[in-house]
């Protein structure tokens, strides 16, 4: 049965987080609020939205940025997501963080996949590639390269990336939709703090029996898995422990990297109490092992968010993207 998503992802000791994760969505962008009251010069682009799919009738939207200087004909895509959740609210914040991109002549996607609590990061994922399926398909309409498309995201915005870039990209040469006979994978990776082990949370083992850490974290939706049932023909909560373990294995980008995947860039404090440092640690150096390129950017003594030099990061996030969509 096709697993559906949306709730049901626990984690196994009430010292996983401390309190402050109650406030996950407001540590995950009280940086890029502070960027917003910074004097920052207004990007100078022009703007687009876009329909990149449908699902359950509703739409799924992107927002596209042009430089008006020359461009590159390379895209890099910004997932708008924080706590799996999608505001568009966030995008000024994100429009304003794509002037390090637009300066050098990058054309900047800034997509919004579905999210909770109607959705879980399932649905996130498989939207995300959507996204750039769709980039990909009609690159030549938006005059960029298809073979050169670089993905950023923050916090479960930069779990949604490495997702993206780690999955095995198999598209349907069969589907009726064009959008979906086309690959998914993205030419480089840079991102901040995001999750990537969903089954190891700092030195806590997960397992799917105690909800409580969830309902703390106001994250429950997220995991919330369901899956199809064709007699009854509706979706039904996926109960059984294996399955739900293996969901989060499946949605770890931990698990899913290969020595073909492309370079990766993560930003993440030391200090991080809602997404534990180790997360990046681990993922990087399982890329090295893999002999896949890349690096860890440690902000010392950096939470989740919120840091004054956060935009300069974003910087080298550019330089990161000159370097490997050569």
């Amino acid at each position: 049965m096709g697993i559906r998503h949306t709730d049901q992802f626990v984690f196994s000791s009430k010292n996983l987080f401390n309190h402050c994760m109650k406030f996950f969505l407001a540590l995950s962008f009280s940086g890029m609020c502070f960027l917003n009251l910074m004097g920052q010069s207004q990007p100078d682009f022009i703007h687009k939205e876009l329909i990149y799919g449908r699902k359950d009738g509703l739409a799924l939207t992107m927002i596209m940025l042009n430089p008006k200087t020359a461009s590159n004909s390379k895209a890099i895509i910004k997932i708008v997501n924080g706590g799996w959740y999608s505001m568009e609210e966030w995008i000024p914040a994100y429009t304003k963080n794509a002037n390090a991109y637009l300066q050098r002549g990058y054309t900047v996607f800034l997509v919004m996949p579905s999210g909770r609590p109607m959705f879980t990061i399932v649905d996130a994922i498989a939207d995300s590639k959507r996204a750039v399926r769709f980039i990909r398909f009609h690159a030549a309409d938006y005059k960029i390269d298809p073979d050169h498309i670089g993905i950023s995201g923050t916090s479960s915005g930069g779990q949604l990336s490495l997702a993206v870039a780690t999955d095995s990209d198999k598209p349907d040469p069969d589907s009726k939709d064009p959008v979906d006979r086309v690959s998914s994978r993205v030419q480089a990776v840079a991102c901040f703090y995001p999750p990537s082990d969903f089954l190891h949370w700092g030195k806590v083992e997960v397992t799917p029996s105690n909800k409580y850490i969830l309902d703390q974290a106001d994250v429950y939706a997220a995991f919330d898995f369901k899956e199809w049932d064709p007699k009854h023909k509706n979706y039904i909560p996926v109960t059984d422990q294996k399955k739900i373990l293996g969901i989060y294995k499946e949605i770890s980008p931990l698990y899913q990297i290969s020595p073909d995947d492309p370079p990766v860039l993560i930003a993440h404090g030391t200090a991080d109490v809602v997404v534990p440092f180790s997360q990046s640690e681990n993922f990087i150096e399982k890329l090295k092992l893999s002999g896949v390129p890349c690096n860890l950017l440690v902000k010392q003594g950096g939470g989740h968010g919120g840091w004054k030099d956060e935009y300069a990061y974003e910087k080298d996030f550019a330089d990161w993207f000159d370097k490997y969509l050569k």
